[in-house]
């Protein structure tokens, strides 16, 4: 039986991640502009030498700026990422489908550049988008089909086998 990666379309995995990058990037805009905004008005001027409202809002608002470079930064790689095809034998690396098998169920994970955790569903397949920033990308990374690998499950591990790399 082909694995479920086998049907998962990946130029849909990258709409579906620029997608959520693109709404969060919307929101941390917004949130920066909010507390920048907080931080310049004229009511946010400190009336005691221990009220740090304005310098506060100030240091969120650059958090938050940072974040939306990042997220910015991510969206890019996605957009620039080939998304070629993985012949048989090949190993793992940035932009693969990879199929997980352990005791008879499976796990599709895209191998993104960047912004890992984020959970898809494309075409009816649930599709775990992780980095090589990750424990577990790490370990795939210039990885077969066929080669295990140990995560930590509930309570003991379970070995896991790449069953595709597409």
């Amino acid at each position: 039986m082909p694995s479920k990666s086998a049907f998962v379309d990946k130029p849909a995995i990258r709409r579906a991640v620029v997608a959520q990058l693109e709404a969060e990037l919307a929101l941390q805009v917004a949130a920066a502009n909010s507390s920048r905004d907080e931080a310049t008005d004229p009511n946010s001027q400190a009336e005691g030498k221990f009220d740090v409202r304005g310098q506060s809002a100030a240091y969120l608002a650059a958090g938050q700026s940072k974040l939306a470079a990042e997220i910015a930064a991510a969206i890019a790689a996605y957009n620039s990422l080939p998304l070629r095809s993985f012949g048989p034998g090949e190993a793992v690396a940035v932009g693969a489908v990879v199929t997980l098998e352990a005791r008879g169920r499976e796990t599709v994970y895209f191998l993104g550049p960047a912004r890992g955790g984020l959970d898809l569903e494309i075409d009816g397949v649930s599709v775990v988008v992780i980095t090589a920033a990750s424990t577990l990308g790490r370990g795939l990374l210039g990885q077969r089909r066929g080669y295990s690998i140990t995560l930590p499950g509930r309570g003991i591990p379970v070995a896991q086998t790449i069953a595709s790399v597409e």
